[in-house]
């Protein structure tokens, strides 16, 4: 009788966490499931769950786990491979998931009533759409639409009161015009409401994806066929709807969007950041990282005069700017201890061995001179430049040198043609010369 009356008297105080289960499918694609808290540095390791045969996982949560955006890492990489998802501490959440249909919550409150507020937003504005795309001109039937999209907006709010999600909801918050608007002015109306509604300083929303995701859309989305300076009236409103109270998440996304130009080849965008906010912004957050890079970076864009270095080659003074002579100089950074660059460097010069009209400029990054010294006298036609301390050598964080082997095409007037980032890259580049 005493041991029962124990387990009785333990049993009310012992507490079932929640957990996160999910299913993969198709199963076999799929291995582990990482859990991470995300928040607006980043995100933390929580749990992982081996995905069975099924495809399904579970992690039981602590009971302390806070409330908050959590993501989802399904495969490599990583950040290409994930979702985020709201957890209020209070609930399990359960989802289906494949690459063809994304997730679906099949548990959860908070995440079942945001995705199905976002698929009703979604079904009025593509009866917007079609009301405009017939040049409609009903203005009844314009108000009866746009009477439905506030009252699902208003109803969905209120569904999500209390809860984490209206966060999101609210954030989300359409524009509604209170009279008959004709394309035109409704779209300019749409776009100047489209970021007034978000709380930039919400920890929620720099948590998720929400305010990339809007950022994002607003500056590449907004218009069909931006021009440049599209894109620029687009980066300056979306820099001047972010308060200088907020520097880190305003440093973050217009890094985000740098990060976007420069990915396309944009370089005139991605210097146009940088001048007018990162360079700043960067200084002002302390962030040395991100004030190199961005700096380098525009050091050396396509269309700028390659930064200028000391040259001492065969007993002469010089400098990348005095050279003369050719009409293209390949500048090459590279190191005698690195495999890739030893690879890669008699495949270049075997490639300009029957053009005269262009040099090549051998920087190497070194610790010290002896195998450098050694590795040279196989390239007597290259001018050579050695730079010690290797990553620390001012040329090299000047050019960004993040990796070696690494090319850059000059012109005659030592402007930068190209970077090739492949050495696949680089042939196909020095066929045409």
């Amino acid at each position: 009788m005493k041991k029962i009356l124990i387990i009785l008297l333990v049993l009310p105080f012992i507490s079932f966490a929640q957990t996160i289960k999910g299913t993969f499918s198709p199963a076999e694609d799929y291995s582990y499931a990482f859990l991470y808290k995300a928040s607006p540095e980043g995100a933390n390791y929580i749990d992982r769950g081996q995905l069975d045969s099924n495809g399904q996982f579970e992690i039981k949560l602590k009971d302390s786990l806070e409330a908050g955006i959590y993501k989802i890492v399904y495969a490599i990489p990583p950040e290409e491979n994930n979702f985020d998802f709201i957890f209020d501490g209070k609930e399990s959440v359960d989802f289906n998931f494949s690459q063809e249909e994304g997730v679906e919550f099949t548990e959860s409150e908070e995440n079942k009533l945001w995705v199905s507020y976002l698929k009703s937003i979604e079904m009025v504005n593509h009866t917007i759409s079609n009301y405009y795309s017939k040049n409609n001109a009903d203005k009844e039937g314009f108000d009866a639409i746009f009477k439905t999209l506030k009252d699902t907006q208003l109803a969905y709010e209120d569904l999500a009161k209390d809860r984490l999600a209206i966060n999101f909801i609210s954030a989300n918050r359409p524009y509604i015009p209170t009279q008959y608007e004709d394309i035109s002015t409704y779209s300019k109306n749409l776009k100047q409401h489209y970021l007034s509604q978000v709380d930039f300083s919400n920890y929620l929303l720099q948590s998720s994806t929400f305010l990339t995701d809007r950022v994002t859309s607003y500056v590449f989305n907004m218009v069909q066929n931006p021009s440049q300076d599209t894109y620029k009236s687009h980066i300056d409103d979306v820099a001047n709807a972010i308060s200088n109270d907020d520097l880190i998440i305003k440093t973050s996304l217009l890094e985000m969007l740098w990060h976007q130009f420069v990915t396309a080849e944009n370089h005139e965008i991605a210097n146009y950041i940088t001048d007018n906010y990162l360079l700043e912004l960067a200084k002002a957050t302390n962030n040395k990282v991100l004030e190199e890079m961005v700096t380098s970076f525009k050091n050396t864009s396509i269309g700028t005069v390659a930064p200028n270095f000391d040259i001492t080659s065969n007993g002469q003074n010089t400098s990348l700017h005095q050279l003369e002579g050719a009409d293209y100089y390949l500048l090459v950074f590279w190191s005698s201890a690195c495999g890739h660059c030893l690879d890669e460097l008699p495949k270049v010069k075997e490639m300009v061995a029957n053009k005269p009209n262009l040099k090549v400029v051998a920087f190497g990054l070194e610790k010290e001179d002896n195998k450098w010294d050694k590795e040279i006298k196989n390239y007597p036609d290259f001018i050579h430049q050695i730079g010690l301390n290797k990553w620390e050598n001012p040329t090299v964080i000047t050019y960004g040198v993040s990796a070696t082997p690494m090319y850059f095409l000059l012109s005659a007037d030592k402007i930068i043609m190209a970077k090739p980032y492949e050495f696949k890259d680089l042939e196909v580049l020095l066929k045409d010369l």
